[in-house]
């Protein structure tokens, strides 16, 4: 296939039309997108119960340094939650109901609480249903202010939760909320709600922005930890890259095409690391996540993580060791990439780029669902022709080859065995921390796969690390006549000459017999397959 037909058939492709318009619309935005400042536009307020509120953000944030703690002045160690240009909007008809002439026509309420004391805000009059807003019955039992948010104090601190009240004066249709800063003293979860409970205010809007900073910048939490992961991973990577080049230099002369490939996963591995680190540099610098900049890190892991599995499936199938090229099976192998890419692009924009919430459970179910079906397709097909290639290497008696591929069958068990266990223990971890209160921990479910995935490209360069002897592990038609011939000087060692030609001869007529039976059945084979 030319290239210009291989560019017809991929610009015919839907999956890849639909990619190309979401990536066009998505850099074409030109707000940036919310980072640890949270920008919020003519949002509206939600029904809830019995009141009407909207969700300001969740992060972790950790406590303020003391005041003689050595900080750089742009994070000068205090740890707070800012409140900038806050304006709220009520209905005409809402403001109506009112004259000039009054002082308080509607209150809101901004709630700053730690997860842990999720339960100080609301109540329920004799078992009933939960509210937020205090009832008639529930000021008869908790004592609270009717037509107020119920809080609670905390058993730690007792100024937590933090309620601030918002008035509207008159018939205004607008009112604004001063500017200010609230101190964060204690690490935990928290989560900023804005609460109304007069229902006359059904519909409010609210505009403005709020800074979510720590005491080393405004890297939320749970991402700071992964800023130092991946400074540790892009050594690694580098010292991995020193290692592999200095022998792909040295014995240049010999490389292997299926070489080729490793260096290619080996730079974008680097570069991944690189970039993932100098984002999050600049996003704790300045509060804010470009979408362009997010977008391009998070394509070259996508790119990454496609061409790693295209190498592990190209092995497996013995893509220059038992077969020069992949026959008809490439056109299957490169759609097969192109959608695995599509599908992990598009997971990884959702959950990186304009927002750094969690996703909501079913849009993240509905995005992890078709990555999920791809790798469970990918492993069936990777160890069924691993399953093959081992069996062509034991026919053919190809000692050396068969040793690396039971060396690469075993380290691929290993890595599966590993990840089912860690997709376990990933399921567990958040279906028992619902509110994110193990956030300081949480860098490590993201942590895991990176660190599997360059132990699992480390026993690949090692097992096909360049040497001087990197062509016995090439496709040859000459197959496995240095390691029978090892062979046969090791088991025969001490009979006549005679005796040794003879046995070679028998074996030399044996292994043509072998070599043409299973040339014919690869030929059936991979014709059942196209």
């Amino acid at each position: 296939m030319n290239i210009a037909k291989q560019r017809s058939v991929l610009l015919s492709n839907p999956l890849f039309t639909f990619y190309a318009s979401f990536l066009l619309l998505l850099s074409l935005t030109v707000n940036l997108s919310n980072a640890s400042i949270h920008f919020y536009h003519k949002q509206v307020f939600i029904d809830v119960g019995n009141a009407f509120l909207l969700s300001g953000g969740s992060e972790g944030l950790a406590a303020s340094l003391s005041a003689d703690s050595n900080t750089p002045s742009l994070r000068n160690g205090q740890s707070s939650i800012q409140f900038y240009n806050i304006t709220f909007w009520r209905s005409k008809a809402a403001a109506d109901q009112h004259t000039d002439m009054e002082h308080s026509t509607g209150l809101i309420q901004v709630i700053i609480f730690e997860a842990a004391d999720r339960d100080n805000i609301g109540g329920s009059a004799y078992g009933g249903q939960r509210a937020i807003c205090c009832t008639p019955d529930l000021a008869k039992l908790e004592g609270c202010k009717q037509g107020e948010v119920i809080r609670r104090p905390s058993s730690s601190d007792t100024k937590w939760p933090v309620v601030l009240n918002v008035q509207f004066s008159g018939n205004y249709l607008y009112t604004h909320m001063e500017d200010m800063e609230v101190p964060i003293t204690k690490t935990g979860m928290y989560n900023l709600f804005f609460v109304t409970c007069d229902p006359n205010l059904k519909g409010l809007v609210m505009s403005g922005r709020t800074k979510w900073k720590n005491p080393y910048g405004y890297l939320p939490g749970r991402m700071f930890s992964l800023m130092r992961f991946y400074v540790f991973m892009s050594a690694a990577y580098l010292l991995l890259t020193v290692i592999w080049l200095s022998q792909y230099v040295r014995f240049w002369r010999d490389i292997l095409q299926l070489q080729h490939c490793i260096t290619i996963v080996i730079a974008l591995g680097l570069f991944e690391m690189v970039l993932w680190y100098f984002e999050y540099v600049n996003f704790n610098d300045t509060g804010i996540r470009p979408v362009v900049i997010t977008t391009w890190v998070v394509t070259v892991g996508a790119v990454r993580k496609t061409v790693t599995r295209l190498l592990i499936l190209s092995i497996s199938m013995g893509y220059g060791v038992v077969r020069p090229t992949l026959g008809g099976l490439t056109s299957k192998v490169l759609l097969l990439g192109l959608t695995y890419f599509l599908a992990s692009e598009l997971l990884d924009i959702t959950e990186y780029v304009g927002t750094i919430n969690d996703v909501s459970g079913r849009a993240r179910l509905f995005l992890v669902l078709p990555n999920a079906f791809l790798d469970a397709f990918l492993i069936l097909w990777i160890f069924t022709s691993l399953s093959r290639t081992l069996e062509q290497l034991q026919m053919k008696r190809s000692s050396v080859k068969l040793e690396i591929y039971r060396k690469f069958s075993n380290a691929l068990v290993v890595t599966v065995i590993a990840s089912v266990g860690w997709i376990v223990y990933e399921v567990y971890f958040k279906a028992t921390d619902p509110f994110n209160e193990r956030w300081q921990s949480a860098w490590i479910i993201t942590a895991f796969w990176n660190i599997l995935a360059f132990a699992l490209l480390c026993v690949i360069c090692y097992l096909w690390a360049p040497s001087q002897s990197s062509q016995r592990y090439a496709y040859s038609d000459e197959i496995g006549a240095q390691s029978d011939d090892e062979e046969s000087q090791f088991l025969n060692r001490g009979k006549p000459e005679s005796e040794l030609s003879s046995v070679k001869q028998e074996r030399n007529e044996k292994d043509s017999g072998n070599s043409m039976e299973l040339d014919e059945e690869d030929d059936r084979e991979e014709d059942k397959r196209e």
